[in-house]
């Protein structure tokens, strides 16, 4: 209300209210046009809104002008307008005023003026403040008004019980109380007045009512004060019954000066769990924030949601606390809250000031002046500031002191690159929890005996990725179920289908956290995350997500990036051909794959994973030529290869068999996948192509079962090329672990596919296995019929590879039959041809250079043998070859003993044995320890020699090798030393090449 002397001044229209409102608040202070703009029109003014304020203006000014005011009462000043308090009375204003001398007057115990200027100052109320008036800065305000004149209301009491006016203030009191039940303050004088004056039994029906309204309202019992209150009553306390006279100010706890320290760090995280490193990278805050330089420090904590990011802020700044004097901030800036926008920083900074002791209406509204007001009260002060879940460096920046020895510490689910930690250290990424530290937090909260008998405690924190909120989940559903198992919620968890389902009850949800991230992601990125959690394969890398996309590698890698600075995915590591490689935790993938399903067409994800097996295929083609030399060994279906560019193809495949490494397991999920997808064409062929690696490196049961599934679906899909090809892969990985019937099944049902199909290679890559099956089963007519009858078609092919293969078998076929001339020209056309191969082909050179080796061995040329074997062990180290490796190595003693160099022969012997061992080859690791054990013998160390000869008996016994059983029975029986005769030069196991 405005008057002038005695005439009430009306103020006509909303507008004018309101600017009016804005301008009285702020008396002396320009209001920024723009503030009135947006409070006038709620956030949205038409586009003639500053001339429409300009209008208002000008009608203020005209009707105060009409009341004789001076024309200088609202003055233009940048960028806004100013309301002159100098010539008039403003009720808010001399309220303050009386209010602050009231409270000058209770330090100094002038009680009688207290409540004098206390009167004069309520007085001034004739009603709610700014009553019809609109604007959210207006309404604002006028709560804080309202507060402020219960506050002064409270304190005034206080000094009229002081004073022992009771009786008179037994009236008021009761309409206030009514007012506002809630204020506890309020009740305590009504309890206090009543008492005083006999009215006890209305005093305990006051509190009574008291209790129950907070207990309906709040689900809280009465404050500690008014509970003590309630005692002293109940004992007639002495204490409560003023002397004679005024009673002390101390008595009835009026406003005394007190610097309040804000504190407003939540609660610790209980059942806090390991996270020691991560709390020592936070401790350099403190160091850097004690020196001398006096610099602010800033820390970071980033991570998936549900990591416990929040948890480790607060134990940490618990832990620190003390080291803060000037205060300890926080504010949630609620960047991933699906309830609520983002906090404003304009309202952070009002709370922050506010808490930093700037009474509210000395808190400026332009958003640069509260930034410099909080900067400048924090320089001279150590205060520590926690900001929660901030998503965009533009919340935090405005939060950051600017000088002083104040710390910063900030969470989030995004990198915020923008953000410079200092110390450097203090940039902490949280993963998921190690393992044991994951089974103690389920054990704190599900009960330490109930998980330390459990067997299945592992297994339940790894199917809760170990992420601390997936973890505290699921023991608060064990603590909550007495009567569950730790094995009944594993069961429960195991599948997959349901897993986030139940990991999302109640008010704590994995699943919600993911969602509210996953808003935030840009379409294309959403889509990469969607698609990638449906691909079955460990990890992956750029071009995986180029060919899901079907976009250039480049910007693949730009959202992969994406991903992981928004926490979907995690960099496992740099791979053999120098590209990242990214992963899932388990229950993003399994949240992707949801997204995937609800968003994603069955025909688009189809057509996405065929690109991608496409690209695998293709890129494993070249590096399976590369590695064999040409377009070798192998059979290949007609599926038309993807377009890749050839500085990418390039750089993948410096190196083929690291590419296979690298990609190995992805290679062996994709033919999984495409074998259940149907895609018999592309299951078949990855797998061939893939063999090289198989082979070379001994993954027999990746080969396996790669071969299993895709002829699965070649049979499903009628596919007979297919078939055959599987069945000969089969077949061969069946000889590699010496199971020869097997081996020799699968090759001649393959052989018969072929032959009906008319597939001339693929009968003779049979037929090269079974040649090998033949003579380990002891039957060398038959594997020469097959090596005879395949050499032709490989020559007619231009199979380089194969051809050399053939030559060298027959090389050992000479052997075996004592024809070591024979052996010697076989040997010798099958290193020829393999020299003329691409240098790629070193593993094609090794194999004919050791069946060379052997020929020259049992021909007495030793010292050729050597050399030959010696340039196997180097080309088979160089391809990481363990399996050429142990043959190399076991032909290299034998060499050595014949040359008569024993001590160099059981070095060779004993790292051979070493990798069969590691290989995992009995038959092989067997030979070596028989020759060691005939050397050590001949070396007159008996017991060391016994012992390499019974270690070779029982492997011997558990692979069934008859021959060399009765090889090692003889030399424990103690029969004449034949070790001087030359021995065989391999073992009855597939070598290499075979």
């Amino acid at each position: 209300m405005v008057t002038s002397g005695e005439r009430k001044v009306v103020i006509g229209g909303a507008r004018q209210r309101t600017t009016l409102a804005l301008l009285l608040l702020n008396p002396g202070r320009t209001v920024p046009v723009d503030t009135l703009v947006h409070e006038v029109w709620n956030g949205n003014p038409p586009a003639t809104a500053r001339t429409q304020i300009a209008i208002v203006i000008a009608a203020l000014r005209k009707t105060f002008k009409a009341q004789g005011a001076a024309d200088d009462t609202i003055v233009t000043t940048h960028p806004g307008y100013l309301l002159d308090a100098e010539s008039h009375c403003i009720d808010s204003v001399e309220f303050t005023a009386l209010v602050a001398q009231a409270e000058t007057d209770v330090r100094e115990q002038r009680l009688e003026d207290a409540a004098g200027r206390y009167r004069r100052a309520l007085d001034l109320w004739r009603g709610p403040a700014l009553a019809g008036v609109s604007g959210l800065l207006v309404e604002e305000e006028a709560g804080r008004l309202g507060e402020y004149r219960l506050n002064a209301y409270d304190d005034a009491t206080a000094v009229q019980l002081a004073l022992g006016r009771h009786y008179e203030l037994l009236p008021e009191l009761g309409g206030v109380v009514q007012e506002n039940p809630l204020r506890e303050r309020t009740r305590y004088h009504q309890m206090l007045a009543q008492y005083r004056a006999g009215r006890r039994a209305e005093a305990m029906e006051s509190y009574r009512e008291a209790r129950e309204q907070f207990i309906e309202e709040l689900g809280l019992e009465p404050g500690p004060d008014l509970q003590e209150l309630h005692d002293l009553i109940l004992r007639d306390d002495p204490s409560l019954t003023p002397a004679d006279g005024p009673v002390s100010v101390a008595a009835e706890a009026a406003v005394p000066e007190v610097v309040v320290v804000p504190s407003e760090l939540p609660p610790d995280v209980p059942g806090f769990t390991g996270r020691e490193s991560e709390l020592a990278a936070l401790d350099a805050l403190m160091i850097e924030s004690g020196a001398a330089l006096q610099t602010p420090t800033v820390g970071l904590i980033t991570g998936v949601a549900g990591v416990g990011k929040s948890g480790l802020a607060l134990r940490w700044a618990h832990r620190v606390a003390d080291g803060f004097p000037d205060g300890r901030l926080f504010a949630d800036l609620r960047g991933y809250d699906e309830q609520h926008e983002p906090a404003s920083v304009a309202d952070v900074l009002g709370r922050f000031l506010r808490s930093l002791g700037v009474p509210g209406q000395q808190i400026p509204e332009a958003l640069e002046e509260r930034i410099a007001l909080y900067r400048s009260l924090l320089t001279e002060r150590r205060a520590l500031i926690v900001l929660d879940n901030v998503r965009t460096h533009a919340q935090v920046a405005p939060l950051l002191p600017g000088s002083g020895a104040s710390c910063v510490v900030v969470t989030s689910r995004d990198q915020l690159e923008q953000l410079v930690t200092w110390p450097q250290e203090a940039r902490v990424h949280l993963g998921v929890l190690p393992p044991g530290a994951a089974v103690e937090l389920v054990a704190k909260i599900a009960g330490e005996e109930r998980i330390a008998a459990c067997a299945d405690a592992n297994r339940l924190v790894e199917l809760c990725d170990r992420l601390p909120l997936a973890l505290r989940i699921a023991a608060a559903r064990l603590a909550s179920k007495p009567h569950w198992t730790v094995r009944h919620l594993v069961t429960r968890l195991s599948d997959e289908r349901r897993r986030l389902d139940e990991l999302s009850q109640g008010d704590s949800r994995v699943r919600a956290g993911f969602e509210l991230s996953y808003r935030y992601l840009s379409p294309h990125a959403a889509r990469l995350y969607r698609r990638l959690g449906l691909a079955d394969v460990p990890d992956f890398t750029s071009w995986v997500a180029a060919a899901l996309l079907d976009v250039d590698v480049i910007d693949a890698e730009l959202l992969l990036e994406d991903l992981v600075d928004t926490q979907f995915l995690e960099v496992v590591g740099v791979d053999a051909t120098g590209r990242l490689r990214y992963r899932f935790q388990n229950l993003l993938r399994l949240y992707a794959g949801e997204r995937a399903r609800d968003e994603e067409s069955d025909e688009a994800w189809r057509e996405a994973c065929r690109r991608v097996f496409r690209t695998a295929l293709t890129i494993a083609r070249e590096a399976h030529r590369r590695e064999s030399g040409g377009e070798f060994s192998i059979v290949h279906s007609g599926t038309e290869p993807a377009t890749i560019d050839t500085d990418l193809l390039e750089e993948l495949l410096s190196d083929p068999l690291a590419w296979f490494e690298a990609e190995r397991l992805c290679l062996v999920g994709m033919v999984e996948q495409a074998a259940r997808m149907g895609m018999a064409d592309l299951a078949w062929d990855l797998t061939g192509s893939a063999s090289v690696l198989f082979e070379t490196r001994s993954y027999v049961e990746n080969w396996e079962s790669c071969a299993e599934h895709a002829l699965d679906a070649a049979r499903a899909a009628d596919d007979r090329l297919g078939q055959a090809v599987m069945l000969h892969h089969t077949g061969a990985a069946a000889l590699m672990r010496q199971s020869m019937d097997e081996a020799k099944a699968r090759s001649e049902e393959a052989l018969e596919l072929y032959g009906d199909l008319d597939e001339r290679l693929g009968r003779a890559l049979v037929l090269r296995n079974l040649a090998v099956v033949h003579r380990l089963q002891g039957d060398p007519d038959a594997a020469a019929d097959r090596l005879r009858g395949a050499l032709p078609i490989f020559r007619e092919a231009g199979d380089l590879s194969s051809e050399s293969s053939v030559l060298q078998n027959m090389a050992q076929l000479e052997l075996d039959r004592g024809n070591y001339e024979a052996s010697l020209g076989h040997a010798r056309d099958a290193v020829r041809v393999a020299e003329s191969m691409d240098p790629g082909a070193s593993r094609s050179l090794a194999q004919c250079l050791y069946r060379l080796g052997s020929a020259q061995l049992l021909s007495g040329r030793a010292e050729e043998a050597e050399e030959s074997y010696l340039r196997v062990e180097e080309l088979s180290r160089a391809k990481a070859d363990t399996h050429g490796l142990a043959h190399a190595l076991y032909g290299l003693g034998q060499a050595r003993v014949a040359l008569g160099a024993l001590e160099s022969a059981e070095t060779a012997y004993v790292q051979g044995r070493k990798v069969a061992r590691e290989l995992g080859s009995p038959v092989v690791e067997g030979s070596i320890r028989l020759k060691l054990g005939v050397l050590l013998r001949e070396l007159g160390r008996e017991e060391e020699a016994r012992a390499e000869l019974l270690g070779a008996k029982e492997l011997f016994t558990r692979r069934g090798a008859t021959h060399w059983q009765e090889e090692v029975a003889r030399e424990l029986s103690g029969s004449p030393d034949v070790s001087a005769e030359v021995p065989p030069a391999v073992a009855p196991e597939v070598g290499i090449g075979e």
